[in-house]
């Protein structure tokens, strides 16, 4: 069985990143600014299209869903980071809970709500949580396309 992650990086084999050398990290700050999504979304968007990241849809949608469930269940959204290099694409969203996040299982897509970390799983190749004094830092991680 071919997953669509697979599909995606077969479709992109040859792809060059334009990154510096050792890679590049990017943060924004979004505590309590408003429209922390769409801000989340564009300064993404901006980042990937500067690096010539591919699947740049997918990783601006799995930016949104990480964001806004810092900001409904996690106590407040700090800051985004996104940091890019060679071999991966890291994007942690920090915020003010201690709780890890949990997938709802079994994932039911025909009901509302409850879609948020499916998503990140299925779009990342590894994702999870860390904490540290403030709260928590989530994570996901996508593997850049193999040339």
């Amino acid at each position: 069985m071919t997953t669509a992650r697979q599909t995606l990086d077969d479709s992109l084999r040859g792809t060059v990143l334009t990154l510096p050398p050792g890679g590049q990290r990017r943060r924004l700050a979004l505590d309590g600014r408003p429209r922390p999504v769409a801000r989340a979304r564009e300064f993404t968007r901006g980042a990937l299209d500067d690096w010539s990241w591919p699947g740049a849809d997918d990783v601006v949608l799995l930016v949104a869903e990480l964001v806004a469930n810092a900001v409904l269940h996690a106590g407040g959204l700090q800051d985004l980071v996104l940091h890019a290099t060679g071999t991966r694409l890291r994007v942690e969203v920090s915020d003010a809970s201690r709780t890890a996040p949990v997938p709802r299982e079994p994932h039911q897509p025909s009901t509302p709500g409850g879609h948020g970390l499916h998503i990140v799983r299925t779009l990342s190749d590894r994702w999870g949580s860390t904490l540290h004094p403030a709260g928590k830092i989530v994570w996901a991680e996508i593997d850049a396309p193999r040339s």
